[in-house]
């Protein structure tokens, strides 16, 4: 393969590419509010369009429905791509998702969230640039790119596209349970580009996932919401008993007060520790990255242990509190307080759910409250760690000095894609890639979400060169 030719190809077609996602941009495909369902379907129906022109066989699984702001909703399909059946030819399995975050412009965004600008800079600004409509786009030029040189594809593609990841990917557990020896049999390893660059300079590989627990804290009490020059003072008001629980799940350092979280997290060793000292990333990245300087930690090596390696516990909102421009005074007779727990290896989800449980009734119960308190895992997922000495990292580490002419570093992320470990233990602990295309100040779930036009261009031509390393490496 003339990787130069491949290269200037890429190049040649970069305005082509960057009007897909354009294009793809423009469909809002909110997973999580069900007045945008119609979208999702649309943006699945968008991709099956390009499948068929580039005559990728596919299959739209249904995966039935599910309740969402009190509405039976169908979920979005699940599309399962194949390109290529040579029994001779390694097959890779792709995975990524075409649903996004919620955006509005009045969250803060500099721009319209679903119209694709691209920046002085060269920055392509809008929701799912880079989580996830970047990268899964950039499978399907990577294809394109191959026929239109006319070029034998390398391997056969197995392609896994799902539309409620950014809502608890509904539903794919249990078809990937189903097909793990029917459409996924022959899959040799599995790859997802749904992650991020440590930084903003060096490129990474990622082998390593937080898991999540995700809560729902319901306090209720009044029949209905009260004045609080009338009652206050002669009610238990929930907003008061959810503060005080909130109070007691994390100090202000990030240490989580709930009694054995810590136990099972696995112990650091010397190997462990010595990969850190090696990696490329500086504070101020952090910095820059969250435009503050607030960070806890006054290192590199500290911040990076408690992004990938430690437990952490956020809190995310409350739902049915007064939260308006100007006063209200109003006693909510019912409030939701949300919040999550990022787990590590070696911990359980079944158990992380008994320690919140058990905890936040014996600290409610100390409250004397009247009020009702009502605890909900919403989601969970198991935290994940893969071997990098599998040729399918060593494929990859030799594509990114190809394409970048520099060798990857090895990371983990702190974040969670729990499908990732369903992939490796239902397709018998096969092997499973994070191999990222944008940088790590993308700004994913946030305001102004943005994929470098280079990063995105070069994806392109890091995916391709991928597969190209994957179809010449041994396998022994």
């Amino acid at each position: 393969m003339d990787l130069e030719k491949f290269y200037n190809h890429i190049d040649q077609n970069q305005d082509l590419y960057v009007q897909r996602l354009r294009e793809a941009v423009a469909i809002p495909s909110v997973s999580g509010d069900a007045s945008y369902r119609n979208d999702v379907f649309r943006m699945g129906d968008w991709l099956i369009g390009i499948f068929e022109e580039l005559g990728i066989n596919y299959k739209a699984e249904d995966i039935g429905t599910h309740e969402l702001d009190g509405q039976t909703l169908k979920l979005p399909k699940i599309l399962l791509g194949s390109y290529g059946n040579d029994p001779n030819k390694k097959t890779i399995l792709v995975y990524g998702h075409y649903d996004v975050q919620p955006a509005l412009k009045e969250d803060g965004w500099g721009t319209d969230p679903w119209e694709l600008v691209e920046d002085s800079q060269g920055r392509l600004l809008g929701r799912g640039s880079s989580d996830d409509k970047g990268p899964i786009i950039g499978w399907l030029n990577t294809i394109e790119a191959y026929q239109k040189l006319e070029l034998e594809f390398p391997v056969n593609l197995k392609i896994c596209f799902e539309g409620m990841e950014e809502s608890g990917s509904e539903g794919i557990d249990d078809l990937i349970v189903r097909e793990a020896k029917g459409y996924f049999k022959d899959v040799d390893c599995v790859t997802i580009s749904d992650n991020y660059w440590l930084g903003t300079t060096k490129p990474c590989l990622t082998y390593g996932l937080r898991g999540i627990s995700y809560f729902k804290l319901t306090i209720s009490g009044p029949g209905r919401d009260l004045h609080s020059g009338v009652f206050g003072g002669t009610v238990h008001e929930p907003m008061t008993d959810l503060a005080h629980l909130f109070s007691k799940l994390v100090k202000a350092d990030g240490h989580i007060l709930i009694p054995g979280i810590y136990d099972d997290v696995a112990k650091l060793d010397e190997t462990e520790s010595n990969t850190y000292k090696t990696i490329q990333f500086k504070q101020q990245e952090l910095h820059d990255a969250i435009d503050s300087d607030n960070s806890i930690h006054d290192n590199e090596i500290d911040t990076l242990m408690h992004r990938w390696r430690y437990p952490t516990l956020s809190l995310h909102g409350i739902e049915g509190a007064f939260s308006a421009p100007g006063a209200k005074t109003v006693i909510p007779a019912k409030v939701i307080g949300k919040f999550s727990i990022r787990t590590v290896p070696n911990m359980d989800p079944d158990k992380v759910t008994q320690l919140v449980t058990e905890f936040l009734d014996k600290e409610f119960a100390k409250l004397g409250s009247k009020n009702k308190m009502k605890l909900e895992c919403i989601h969970d997922g198991k935290p994940w760690v893969a071997n990098t000495d599998h040729w399918n990292y060593v494929a990859a580490a030799k594509a990114v000095e190809k394409v970048y002419h520099v060798k990857p570093d090895l990371t983990r992320e702190g974040g969670s894609i729990p499908v990732t470990l369903t992939f490796q233990e239902a397709l018998g602990d096969k092997n499973v890639l994070l191999l990222p295309m944008g940088r790590g100040d993308d700004g994913a779930h946030s305001i102004n979400e943005k994929l470098d036009r280079s990063n995105y261009i070069n994806g392109i031509k890091l995916f391709g060169t991928y597969l190209h390393e994957v179809a010449h490496i041994k396998t022994e």
